[in-house]
């Protein structure tokens, strides 16, 4: 008899897949009782929370006043054809780096139904840096960034139609490239 890897076809007792173990930072977002979910490390080992987007100003303006003082990289991505957008936010805590250690970092997404609210908080007021990172973000996926006083497209024409770094984006053809410009 050859063992089978269980499926709900041949077992009535398949084990689920553990959620991923909360690390420090998620522990300690739970101690403020601030609403996250914690996700697998990256290839880095460097923490992952999911926050949903009425959440987001609460658990950065926390983050930031407890040492993450440094917006690393704030971008969008597209899971593919009718899933999610990701809004993903890299914060760096730069206190006490410099003393040959590693800087304590943690990954934030917010996760957008396509189809749905593509609005997530503008994190301007907390950190500046994210002007123009927010802006490209609007500009290649169309994720809206609520109260960011400058909205509007960064790299593209203001007439452009359309989300460039969408998997869904259909090219237009080249004369109407050229009447863009």
């Amino acid at each position: 008899m050859t063992d089978q890897v269980p499926t709900p076809e041949n077992s009535s007792e398949v084990e689920l897949s553990e959620a991923p173990k909360p690390g420090p930072i998620s522990n300690w977002l739970k101690q403020k009782e601030l609403e996250h979910k914690s996700l697998e490390p990256d290839h880095l080992g460097i923490e992952i929370i999911k926050i949903e987007p009425k959440h987001l100003i609460n658990v950065i303006s926390a983050l930031k006043s407890n040492g993450f003082n440094y917006l690393q990289c704030q971008g969008g991505y597209d899971e593919g054809p009718g899933l999610n957008l990701v809004c993903f936010y890299h914060l760096v805590a730069m206190d006490g780096f410099g003393d040959n250690s590693k800087p304590t970092e943690i990954r934030i997404k917010v996760f957008l139904e396509r189809d749905g609210d593509l609005s997530v908080p503008t994190l301007y007021k907390i950190y500046k840096g994210s002007d123009w990172q927010e802006r490209e973000t609007y500009d290649m996926f169309g994720i809206n960034f609520e109260g960011h006083p400058h909205p509007k497209r960064l790299l593209m024409p203001e007439d452009w139609k359309g989300w460039p770094l969408r998997k869904d984006y259909i090219q237009p053809d080249f004369y109407e490239m050229q009447d863009a410009y």
